[in-house]
């Protein structure tokens, strides 16, 4: 079916509809080659044991900026990985470019700088979940509610390999 403006509306099941163009390209930002990392852009997501509304829940994850890690990329769905390791599919719209990580370590201590010895600042217990800066020689910054510091790359999971 077509507008009269070269562009052909391409139905794809479960309500979702890919726009293409008179030269068949599909009218969306490409898709990032996997895996990457992406957050939770909801307070409220579901994940799917398939790629379409059609396929029932498998989790319903309650935390805003939880970091997933993209495994595969069908369409609008991507298949993501928890940091507990359990996979499954979550629509494009729920998902985050913004990097963020959550302490896997029991205790994650702060440091004023990227150094062992430097001043801590404050601790992070496991599962808190902050946002990344910049990471680089085994450290990232961290910013949980607005308390940042430098925290061990390898004392949480998330969008590390910056």
């Amino acid at each position: 079916m077509g507008d009269g403006s070269g562009m052909k509306r391409f139905w794809l099941g479960a309500g979702v509809a890919v726009v293409l163009g008179a030269a068949g390209a599909a009218l969306a930002a490409p898709a990032k080659p996997v895996p990457y990392w992406a957050s939770l852009a909801q307070d409220e997501a579901r994940m799917r044991v398939g790629p379409s509304l059609d396929y029932p829940s498998n989790w319903v994850y309650r935390r805003r900026d939880l970091p997933v890690k993209v495994v595969q990329v069908l369409g609008l769905w991507r298949k993501v990985e928890d940091p507990d390791g359990a996979q499954g599919w979550m629509h494009v719209r729920l998902l985050s470019d913004t990097a963020t990580a959550i302490v896997k370590a029991e205790v994650a201590p702060l440091h004023q700088s990227a150094s062992e010895s430097a001043r801590t600042l404050f601790r992070a217990e496991r599962g808190v979940v902050g946002r990344l800066g910049d990471c680089s020689g085994g450290w990232c910054t961290f910013d949980v509610k607005g308390q940042r510091g430098y925290v061990k790359a390898g004392d949480v999971w998330g969008a590390t390999g910056k």
